[in-house]
């Protein structure tokens, strides 16, 4: 019997299996190789996408301007579903920015790495709530739910052993997929669209719509397809409007509150100083909305903590001062006092003070 031109009847001598076994680490090393280039062919190395003009049909006249409140600047056509699902699901998106981080960070590195927006992150939450062992219905698998011809069209494993479970794996893979489908939409929105009904189906949508704006082709869309794509802006709004550094770097952090401004000077008596204290706060909070959900005065409210709604709507963080005896109930309640001042800022119905 021949096995690579020796005779394994024969005696093998210690050169010949050395030999052999040189040769076989040398091809493994040249395949590794065309694998490892094949896996980076088309990757962006420095041009990392930073800007939202992808995203422009999310905002009101498809442009952002990074000087202004967030909230404000949301397509009015997307406010109303933005606010159910805040409603719905606020409470657990606001938990996944403290235990969800570790993903995240995985996700900015890998993505940055493409040229990705770190914003596309968000797609994997609302694929699977960053869950590796999610299967769907239709058997898309893992933290970005990939089917398993995508996956394999990449290189990824898709039996006994499933890399598309894998988190640093398949991101590099739904980073590349992604890559493909905005070099035909150049639109973030469409992406998402365009990732879970498919690029056929958007196609058709823009040929049927007559426009490449989300908001104008959503109905040729499957349902499932449009409210995945609001789900993601309700997603993006949550992470990235609402405040919170929780996924920022420590040093990123640092230099945000370094920049954050010093809140006004405010002069108090001494009865007063006895009997406040200061905790110290982030997000678009609205001081109308805090001063009612704890059934404090407006006006003394305002003089304790003058410029909050401007300092918060900066995106920096305010010392707020209340009654010593109210600090432990505004702790309990932070969390819906936010998803409510969120609420009637997207309704337009809060009253800012001065």
């Amino acid at each position: 019997m021949q096995w690579y031109g020796i005779n394994i009847s024969e005696r093998l001598s210690a050169s010949k299996i050395g030999l052999v076994a040189f040769a076989f680490v040398l091809g493994s090393l040249a395949t590794m190789s065309f694998r490892t280039k094949e896996a980076v062919t088309n990757v962006t190395d420095s041009s990392v996408v930073s800007d939202k003009s992808g995203f422009k049909s999310l905002f009101a006249n498809n442009t952002f301007d990074a000087s202004k409140p967030y909230a404000a600047q949301l397509n009015p056509r997307a406010v109303s579903f933005v606010q159910e699902y805040i409603r719905k699901q606020g409470k657990e998106l606001d938990k996944m920015k403290s235990w969800g981080k570790p993903y995240f960070d995985l996700y900015d590195n890998i993505l940055a790495l493409y040229g990705i927006p770190r914003e596309m992150k968000y797609l994997s939450v609302i694929e699977s709530h960053l869950s590796s062992g999610l299967v769907s219905w239709a058997g898309a698998v893992g933290p970005w739910q990939l089917m398993d011809y995508e996956a394999k069209r990449f290189g990824l494993r898709t039996g006994r052993i499933d890399d598309r479970m894998d988190y640093y794996k398949s991101t590099h893979v739904a980073a590349r997929l992604m890559k493909e489908l905005y070099s035909e939409f150049n639109d973030w929105l469409l992406v998402v669209a365009a990732y879970n009904g498919g690029a056929g189906r958007v196609r058709q949508a823009i040929r049927k719509a007559g426009s490449r704006d989300f908001w104008d082709l959503q109905y040729y869309l499957p349902e499932e397809t449009r409210n995945h794509v609001k789900k993601f802006i309700g997603t993006h709004y949550v992470f990235e409007g609402s405040g919170g550094w929780t996924t920022l770097t420590a040093a990123e952090t640092e230099q945000q509150k370094m920049l954050a401004a010093k809140p006004q000077e405010v002069k108090l008596n001494e009865d007063e100083l006895a009997s406040t204290g200061t905790v110290e706060i982030s997000g678009r909070y609205n001081s109308v909305v805090i001063a009612n959900g704890l059934a404090l005065d407006i006006l003394r409210f305002n003089k304790w903590n003058p410029g909050l709604d401007k300092t918060l709507s900066e995106g920096k963080k305010y010392s707020m001062r209340l009654p010593r005896e109210m600090i432990p109930v505004f702790e309990s309640k932070k969390q819906n006092l936010l998803m409510e001042s969120v609420r009637a800022l997207l309704q337009g119905s809060v009253v800012v003070s001065r």
